[in-house]
């Protein structure tokens, strides 16, 4: 099965590090009916596959280190990973895992943005990415919480060029980020960033939040607490849907989205 195709910049693969990986699958499989694939190498597998209607929507790997954070991450698409590693360092962001060949799926590396928010690339080989997004069981947006905009924004819109665009909604301060060459604005939008306010803990990270489509945002934050996981933040309503703010059973934070109907239909 093909993957979608991707512009330079464009959030193509999320994933997961977890303690223990059999709870996360069927965690994961439970809320959002997700099954597995191995990615069949010939070698023991680092990870598996999440896989949605037949296709790959995400992977959960076991931490290889204790240390490492449990948590989603986020990976933007890049015809040339080693290319854009410089143009990171050169922007005042740090190269964490720097370029790597993952034959044959791809390369990959792991970044940090100023403000200490890790991002990865991913050059595709094999794997291009999701080949499905925005449907039930599937990603739908990342943006990043920051606490130094002034840092965060220049740095991302140099970096991949993206386009800013800042939304006032309800006293929030928001930007949202089009791909190079777009009109900015919400209808374009493949991400955004948001500020960590005084609501957060204070020792709290600047970081990614990824995003997930449900049918129904109540139901999935029920069916989260009853596999152990817990409600960061409880349903409510935005324009864009009613969203959630969820960790599973091993403190792995998320969201998930369900569209307003009219959307959805």
């Amino acid at each position: 099965m093909a993957g979608l195709e991707f512009a330079e910049g464009t959030p193509c693969w999320v994933e997961v590090a977890l303690a223990d990986l059999e709870a996360g699958m069927r965690f994961y499989g439970e809320l959002f009916g997700w099954t597995y694939a191995d990615p069949g190498f010939t070698r023991q597998s680092l990870f598996v596959y999440a896989v949605s209607d037949g296709k790959k929507v995400a992977a959960l790997a076991p931490k290889l280190d204790g240390r490492m954070p449990t948590a989603w991450g986020v990976y933007f698409a890049t015809d040339d990973a080693a290319a854009l590693a410089r143009k990171i360092k050169d922007a005042g962001g740090q190269m964490v895992t720097d370029p790597v060949p993952v034959p044959p799926l791809g390369t990959m590396a792991m970044a940090a943005d100023p403000g200490g928010a890790v991002f990865g690339l991913w050059q595709a080989g094999t794997h291009a990415g999701f080949e499905k997004r925005d449907e039930p069981g599937s990603f739908c947006w990342t943006e990043v919480y920051s606490r130094r905009k002034e840092l965060t924004d220049p740095f991302y819109e140099t970096v991949f060029g993206f386009q800013g665009f800042d939304l006032e909604e309800a006293g929030q301060d928001f930007r949202t980020w089009s791909p190079a060459g777009a009109d900015a604005g919400p209808d374009t939008a493949i991400g955004g960033r948001s500020l960590i306010g005084d609501v957060f803990p204070a020792e709290m990270p600047d970081h990614f939040m990824i995003y997930f489509v449900v049918e129904d945002c109540d139901e999935a934050a029920a069916t989260a607490v009853a596999q152990g996981g817990r409600i960061q933040a409880e349903p409510f309503d935005t324009p864009y849907g009613r969203i959630a703010v969820l960790t599973d059973n091993q403190g792995a934070t998320f969201a998930v989205l369900a569209e307003p109907e009219e959307t959805a239909a």
